[in-house]
């Protein structure tokens, strides 16, 4: 019982940082990175972002690193 209740807070704890990472994304300039690909034509866009995406790559490597070291 108590691994659910461990599984629980980490669940929440995903949850609420991830609220809160969309809530101050705008601050963040989050998907306006340099190395964001924006492609502009006469009736369409194109937008990858490449930079945003490996910044984000980053981080969410670093917590599940800090939650497994944390585990043991």
């Amino acid at each position: 019982m108590t691994e659910l209740g461990k599984l629980l807070l980490v669940v929440g704890a995903t949850v609420f940082l991830a609220g809160a990472l969309f809530m101050f994304a705008g601050r963040l300039h989050l998907g306006h990175l340099p190395g964001d690909i924006v492609i502009r034509g006469k009736h369409t866009a194109l937008y990858f972002p490449l930079g945003t995406c490996i910044v984000l790559s980053v981080a969410l490597s670093a917590v599940i690193w800090l939650f497994s070291r944390l585990g043991r």
